[in-house]
């Protein structure tokens, strides 16, 4: 799965040094990381009120201007999903999280192992919140997370939805698949939504998909997906 992780820390040193680790988690876990470093929870929160599609938070406590805790009470007023891990020095902190349900504390220096094991268990939360499409198919149903998809394909009387893995055969339309998807799918054709999470490449007659692939795309929708594009990421 793709996890996004802002750390937040005022040191240099334990920011360098957990953004080497969190990269490495991902490396090993096969998750795609969008992983961005904040020196301060101001600077955090300028861009928080720009994206707020943050998974995971790992925030140091003791900062100068406003902490650790007084930033995910904030973020708290209007996200209830987001994982929060406290990264602190001092253990008498750890009573602080409940107000704000974090999903652990790590004490430095960061134990690699105990940081992965707690990474771990965001994304298995972030990945059974995530929104998911009810795909119905070989007599069964199953539950896609969104972000899996990589595009959907009309044909007659069904829709194909395209994976990584597997291609799904579902007897509907494509209105009705198009109304149960997020903002980040972009009908590029009559026939075809795209997911711009799984985009790498613009063309004018089609985008190309991180795994190779390619979806057509009409005339003159290239700048529109990259409008969209810019706009999501």
């Amino acid at each position: 799965m793709d996890c996004k992780i802002a750390l937040i820390d005022d040191r240099e040193e334990d920011r360098a040094y957990l953004t080497a680790l969190v990269r490495r988690w991902g490396a090993e876990r096969g998750h795609g990381v969008a992983l961005s470093a904040f020196p301060s929870a101001e600077a955090f929160l300028f861009r928080f009120e720009e994206e707020k599609d943050f998974g995971v938070l790992l925030l140091d406590i003791e900062m100068d201007g406003m902490n650790g805790v007084e930033l995910a009470k904030k973020v708290r007023e209007t996200d209830e999903t987001v994982q929060i891990v406290f990264v602190t020095g001092f253990s008498e902190f750890l009573s602080e999280g409940y107000e704000v349900s974090a999903l652990h504390y790590l004490l430095k220096p960061i134990d690699p192992k105990k940081l992965f094991t707690v990474l771990d268990r965001a994304a298995d939360r972030l990945a059974k919140a995530e929104k998911s499409l009810a795909v119905t198919f070989d007599r069964h149903t199953e539950y896609l997370p969104l972000s899996r998809i990589c595009y959907v394909e009309s044909q007659k009387q069904y829709v194909l939805i395209h994976t990584d893995g597997k291609v799904c055969r579902m007897r509907t339309t494509l209105a009705e698949v198009e109304a149960k998807l997020d903002e980040y799918f972009c009908k590029c054709q009559r026939s075809f939504l795209v997911n711009l999470r799984h985009v790498a490449q613009i063309r004018n007659d089609c985008v190309v998909l991180k795994n190779g692939e390619t979806v057509p795309i009409s005339r003159g929708m290239a700048e529109k997906i990259g409008r969209e594009i810019i706009r999501l990421f």
